[in-house]
């Protein structure tokens, strides 16, 4: 028989983790169970152990609010952000709701029972669980392999291929000639690392990204944790960085092409005089069109400027024994070819959902404050910043559910459905991002409304305002079984 539990979470990593905290803090009358189909939590932190992983936003947003993060470092690496959520769910005993190897594979939803069933695969086979609200926190893109594109020719290279997501613990690369394909903060990462042992690293690049050198420790937040208590120290670390971090982007906004001399002016006082800034650091697009990479403590231009590291931007002909083929005509010899060419973005964890029966498509479905959808029912999902931190956003959504279940028990209504009365509302796509994991997955993706609250606004103060002040009423459609009303406030 199915196990019955009040909300259901999908993933343990930082959203799964947030979701949790909030939901036993709130609403502490309700059971909870989190669903993580690997044997470890931390989601992307636990998954990816190529060298070098590190966080690509500070530590003072990407860590959780309620848990202040207390390392000097702003700027973590992957393993000390593993402890750190590992910590996390220890202290506030959220590790004692993990059903470890458990993975959803489908969930369906029942008017008449106003439930969730949901089908997955464990340890012992199939399993079945029932719950009256299911939480999504299974992050964006597909676990089981990162994007790798096939090159003509790789069946000839004698060297070895690896993909980032899937980094062979016993690879050794010391002495070695490294090609590291891509452009992200995947490349930019693998760079200095790989530099310190390799015999030579080539970053190889199709076209260029924005790269921002910033501190390893953030000086000011140090200095605040030895005057004030933790947590006061770290909030107000966390709303400096927000209300930078927004200043920032809106100003690239206001004005694109200063921000842009600005930051390629920056990088000429990281590299050689005569670097050629124009062909390796000097992108297409205009700034936050694609996220923005964080270079701590320069050490991808040290690596450059020591001459253990190069850049090529490129494109590929075809692999070749020795190496690669350019179409310039020029061959990178490799011993090693590093693929950190994206990930494959994945909604919603590839889960079958159905609605009484009818299959739900999400892509081009409406979502709601970035976090529900239209017509569907006591279904969250978590969906970080693509502009900021992932956490901040994860944490919002997550004190919504909480607020939207207490609002939904006392008033004694079992269902909670976004719907879209409203027919001036018009579909927009989900975001504006031009990064390469967006694009190839336009076809999967749901819209934005025009209107709120059917709009996206990567704006933390906005999603402040939405999620923790607005009216839970906008839009939203309460009713128990047998019943399609909107409940009076």
């Amino acid at each position: 028989m199915a196990e019955h539990i009040d909300v259901l979470m999908v993933g343990a990593g930082i959203s799964g983790v947030a979701q949790a905290y909030h939901l036993q803090t709130r609403c502490p009358d309700r059971r909870y169970a989190i669903l993580e189909a690997r044997q470890a939590l931390g989601g992307t932190w636990d998954l990816f152990r190529y060298p070098g992983i590190r966080s690509d936003s500070d530590m003072h947003t990407l860590g959780f609010a309620f848990h202040p993060w207390s390392s000097a470092k702003a700027i973590a690496d992957g393993a000390s952000i593993r402890a750190y959520v590992e910590e996390v769910a220890r202290a506030h005993g959220i590790d004692q709701h993990i059903r470890f190897g458990i993975k959803v594979t489908a969930a369906s939803w029942s008017s008449e029972t106003a439930r969730w069933t949901v089908d997955a695969t464990g340890p012992e086979g199939p399993v079945q669980f029932t719950c009256d609200f299911l939480c999504m926190c299974s992050g964006y893109y597909a676990y089981a392999k990162g994007h790798s594109p096939e090159f003509t020719g790789a069946e000839d290279f004698t060297g070895l291929i690896v993909h980032p997501q899937t980094w062979p613990e016993d690879l050794d690369y010391r002495g070695k000639r490294v090609v590291v394909i891509g452009s992200g903060a995947t490349a930019m990462t693998l760079i200095p690392a790989l530099a310190r042992d390799a015999i030579q690293v080539t970053m190889l690049q199709r076209s260029p990204t924005y790269v921002v050198s910033v501190p390893a420790e953030d000086a000011i937040a140090n200095w605040l944790r030895g005057k004030l208590p933790a947590r006061l120290a770290h909030g107000l670390t966390r709303w400096k960085n927000i209300l930078l971090g927004m200043y920032f982007f809106h100003l690239a906004r206001r004005k694109p092409e200063a921000t842009r001399q600005r930051l390629l002016g920056m990088l000429k006082d990281h590299l050689a005089p005569d670097y050629d800034i124009a062909t390796h650091f000097t992108p297409r697009y205009k700034v936050w069109d694609q996220r923005v990479c964080l270079v701590p403590d320069a050490d991808l231009f040290a690596a450059i400027r020591a001459g253990r590291a190069d850049m090529v931007t490129d494109t590929i002909d075809r692999f070749v024994p020795e190496g690669i083929r350019l179409s310039s005509g020029r061959t990178l010899p490799a011993d090693l070819v590093v693929t950190a060419t994206g990930l494959d973005l994945l909604l919603l964890g590839g889960v079958s959902f159905q609605v009484d029966g009818e299959p739900v498509n999400f892509a081009g479905k409406l979502q709601y404050k970035g976090m529900m959808f239209a017509d569907v029912p006591n279904l969250a999902f978590l969906f970080g910043y693509t502009n900021a931190s992932w956490t901040l956003k994860a944490e919002l959504v997550a004190k919504y559910v909480a607020r939207l279940l207490n609002t939904m028990r006392k008033r004694g209504q079992a269902i909670a459905t976004p719907r879209n009365d409203d027919p001036s509302v018009t579909p927009e796509p989900f975001t504006t991002f031009t990064s390469g994991y967006i694009q190839r997955a336009q076809g999967q993706l749901p819209m934005q409304g025009s209107k709120k609250p059917w709009r996206l606004h990567q704006n933390y103060a906005l999603d402040v305002m939405a999620l923790r002040f607005g009216s839970i009423d906008a839009a939203m459609c309460f009713s128990n079984p047998g019943q399609d009303k909107k409940a009076a406030a």
